[in-house]
């Protein structure tokens, strides 16, 4: 008799019996996969170690047990659905057709980007019921490589601001304290990363949107170099020099293995670089001794910082002395408040057109919340001249940088002047008694890397202030240093055992 005749012909409870011990191996693999850096788990199956179904199946029940929780993935697909798209690519590994390096990978698509046939809506009221038509050119390179796409990750409304709320879905809960922001607008991306949801993430970023995110959260951002990863469709790819996908991750390498889908020219966007992208896919070790690290720190005491960020970050950057590198003060010549009033003229000029469609429909315009009608107001009262002047101003912002590049190899940043606030808070109205004029204040320190368009990965930095929680550090490159910098957070991370040993509460209970 067969296999399958002696199981058809076995009693109902010795079936249960078999049926449950199958269902603890499964289960304790999943542990295992989940356990996996992306690296390894795209080399585990290609050698067929572990099937994509099974990785699915995983990734949907770490979803099911902790998403209700936190909330960092929205507009979910059926799962029977996704384990049909799973099995269908085990077929394709059966016969040694691998898709490409995310072959197999559950993958939730930031809500700023859309994924063909699932909602599209930005955290914003107005495009509740929108269904993408079409990815976008990085989604499409995702998909291409062999990501299953599981859903969305949540972000604030019109992803302004760097605190994940929105009318739409609610609050997204940072993964190390569930009362704490998780930062934005990358903010579900980060905490479906932290809590092992998915194997990689992807975001964007104009005003840290994927390096503070990632920083609360304890894990790596990667903001790349302007032109790194194209943006297409667009309706203004001569205009839009600020806002830039790119890749979050658990480990460095696992950063630069998205980079290597993502990034690439394109046609369609004139600015795009076109660097061989499988170079971020190599190894990232080389040799580190007697380069030069410059800590710019509060930019010489310009920006309030909440007791404890920079001490904590200050901590981290021994982790570059122990790989053989100095570490110095450095300073930029532009001053913090010009740099400031250069990124908000900017960025209202950049923001308002893609809103105030939106604005000028009173039915519209009464559902957006203020921070994005504050951004379309400032953008009706610029005039050429102010526009010209802040672009001098960038200019001016680069050659601080360049300069400072001349007398260090990398540059150190804090990631946020704060650390994780409450959930209940839209944002932080003061820093050590200094009170912030916008929604965004908060996150000035960001905004020098966006105007000077330098690669800048966020990494952990450790845990600090009076609730012990995530921030981060900015490793900031030259421009086009893409590869350097994510050899340095290699570097680092190598240097800090800490960071991959230091699990969410959430997870260290279910160990």
């Amino acid at each position: 008799m067969t296999r399958r005749n002696l199981l058809a012909a076995a009693p109902a409870a010795v079936i249960a019996t078999q049926a449950g011990a199958a269902q603890r191996r499964a289960a304790g693999k999943g542990s295992d996969i989940l356990a996996l850096t992306a690296v390894d788990l795209a080399a585990a199956i290609r050698r067929r170690d572990v099937s994509s179904r099974e990785v699915m199946a995983a990734h949907l029940a770490r979803v099911d047990a902790l998403n209700p929780q936190f909330n960092a993935i929205v507009s979910r697909v059926d799962g029977d659905q996704l384990l049909r798209e799973a099995a269908a690519q085990d077929e394709d590994a059966a016969k040694r057709r691998f898709r490409g390096p995310l072959h197999g990978f559950p993958h939730a698509v930031k809500d700023t980007a859309p994924a063909k046939g699932i909602a599209f809506t930005q955290g914003s009221p107005l495009l509740r019921n929108n269904i993408a038509a079409a990815d976008s050119l990085v989604v499409g390179r995702m998909r291409a490589a062999g990501a299953i796409f599981t859903g969305k990750t949540n972000v604030p409304e019109f992803a302004l601001g760097s605190h994940s709320f929105n009318p739409v879905f609610g609050t997204t809960r940072n993964a190390y304290d569930p009362s704490r922001s998780a930062g934005g607008s990358s903010g579900g991306a980060a905490v479906a990363l932290a809590l092992r949801m998915m194997p990689l993430a992807d975001g964007s970023d104009f005003g840290g949107s994927l390096r503070n995110p990632a920083a609360w959260n304890n894990v790596f951002g990667f903001r790349p170099s302007f032109g790194r990863v194209p943006s297409a469709p667009s309706s203004n790819v001569f205009g839009q020099t600020f806002a830039t996908s790119g890749p979050m991750a658990r480990t460095a390498r696992d950063v630069a293995l998205l980079l290597s889908v993502q990034a690439g020219s394109d046609p369609r966007v004139p600015f795009s670089l076109k660097d061989e992208p499988a170079i971020f896919a190599r190894p990232l070790d080389r040799e580190w001794k007697g380069k030069r690290i410059g800590w710019l720190g509060d930019l010489g005491g310009a920006l309030p910082m909440e007791a404890g960020v920079l001490e904590t970050c200050e901590k981290a950057l021994a982790a570059f002395r122990t790989v053989g590198m100095t570490v110095d003060a450095a300073t930029l010549e532009e001053p913090a408040e010009t740099m400031w009033r250069t990124a908000v003229t900017l960025r209202h000029g950049s923001v308002g057109p893609d809103l105030i469609d939106f604005a000028d429909k009173p039915e519209q315009r009464a559902q957006m919340k203020p921070e994005a009608l504050w951004e379309v107001e400032g953008y009706r009262r610029l005039s050429a001249i102010q526009i010209n002047q802040a672009q001098m101003g960038r200019t001016r912002i680069y050659e601080a940088f360049r300069k400072a590049f001349a007398s260090f190899d990398f540059l150190i940043l804090p990631t946020a002047q704060v650390f994780p606030f409450d959930t209940d808070l839209r944002w932080p109205a003061e820093i050590a008694g200094k009170k912030m004029d916008s929604y965004h204040r908060w996150m000035e320190v960001v905004m020098p890397v966006t105007m000077a368009g330098l690669p800048a990965l966020s990494a952990p930095a450790g845990f600090g202030g009076a609730r012990k929680l995530p921030i981060g550090i900015q490793i900031i490159g030259p421009t086009h240093a893409d590869l350097a910098v994510l050899q340095m957070g290699h570097a680092y991370e190598q240097a800090s055992p800490w960071i991959a040993t230091t699990l969410p509460p959430a997870l260290r209970i279910r160990r």
